[in-house]
């Protein structure tokens, strides 16, 4: 269930089309954050599977993370048990419920439901039990409109365990870490606005590193990534998404013939190029709904639509609410 930080990233997934995972890593933006401190001590267990949604008021793409910035302690989600220490961080992609506690005797129920109302003007500081030991964890949930990219949120799992101590690569994630604790540690002017920013820079780092790091698949987004012909294909789609690009122009760029890239890229990705090319579309859309207040008509034609009726059919499909109303519930 965790992974340290690789010494190469090329040497744990051969060679990986960068241009690609860039154009996706640039669109990430969270739209909104939450931190708070939590240190229990003693034996000590979570009362439920914490509720970041809840805590959050979204349900789309809320994901929960954990820092583990002293101290060890237990995961358990889904059966499976998990070992924290210093260093640790874990995220939940798509909310999975789950409980953190320590020991196994006379346990401390800790609620899971104790923050006070937004806004804060300070990071809250959850303190439970009376012993000297314990743990320290910043807490919190990201909200994340890139795992309405299909292909994206069918490449990652349900867990990401990160172990940043002794790995080699990990000097600035440790380095970063250390400046989040510092802001809650030694509050200063603008420290709440810091936090979401540092969180967000963590959280792409991670990301990238489990696409990296994940096991080779023989289908799926990630194989193609690693498949000659496939990633070809899928540069020149991220790299100028706006180009009405054809099946044919595609096949002749990659090398293949239409019938063989057609084939190939169904059999990897369950869809055709120009089907990918649709829903890369429509997610850089939903960014530009979420982040910018552009016109949706501007938005719709820049996703290769003629027009913003067209473009509303389209984005209700593929988000489940029109435009519209797609762009508020992102907003909060």
């Amino acid at each position: 269930m965790r992974k340290a930080l690789p010494e190469s990233p090329q040497s744990a997934r051969g060679v990986v089309r960068d241009d690609v995972l860039s154009a996706l890593l640039s669109t990430i933006r969270l739209s909104g954050s939450l931190q708070f401190c939590f240190m229990p001590t003693g034996d000590w267990e979570t009362d439920a599977a914490p509720s970041m949604a809840r805590m959050s008021g979204k349900a789309i793409g809320t994901i929960p993370f954990h820092v583990v910035v002293s101290g060890s302690c237990w995961l358990k989600m889904a059966g499976e048990t998990a070992s924290l220490e210093t260093g640790d961080v874990v995220v939940f992609p798509f909310g999975t419920g789950h409980q953190l506690g320590a020991g196994s005797n006379g346990k401390l129920v800790v609620p899971t439901r104790d923050l006070p109302d937004k806004p804060w003007r300070e990071i809250p500081m959850l303190r439970y039990g009376s012993d000297a030991d314990g743990v320290r964890l910043l807490c919190g949930f990201l909200q994340c409109e890139a795992l309405s990219f299909a292909p994206l949120r069918q490449a990652l799992p349900k867990l990401i365990h990160v172990k940043t101590r002794g790995a080699n690569d990990a000097d600035w994630l440790r380095a970063t870490i250390r400046q989040m604790v510092d802001e809650v540690d030694r509050p200063r002017a603008g420290g709440i606005s810091m936090l979401p920013r540092l969180t967000e820079v963590i959280f792409i780092e991670i990301l990238r590193h489990q696409i990296i790091v994940s096991e080779p698949r023989s289908v799926g987004w990630l194989a193609a990534l690693t498949d000659g012909p496939l990633s070809r294909c899928l540069s020149l789609i991220h790299d100028d998404p706006r180009r009405d690009w054809s099946l044919e122009e595609l096949a002749t760029a990659t090398g293949m013939s239409r019938s063989a890239l057609a084939e190939r890229f169904q059999t990897m990705l369950g869809m055709p190029p120009i089907r990918y090319l649709r829903d890369w579309r429509l997610y850089l859309a939903s960014v530009a709904l979420a982040m910018t207040g552009q016109a949706i008509a501007t938005i719709a034609f820049e996703a290769g639509y003629a027009t913003e009726a067209a473009f509303s059919r389209a984005f209700s499909r593929s988000f489940g609410a029109p435009p519209a109303a797609w762009r508020a519930m992102a907003k909060g």
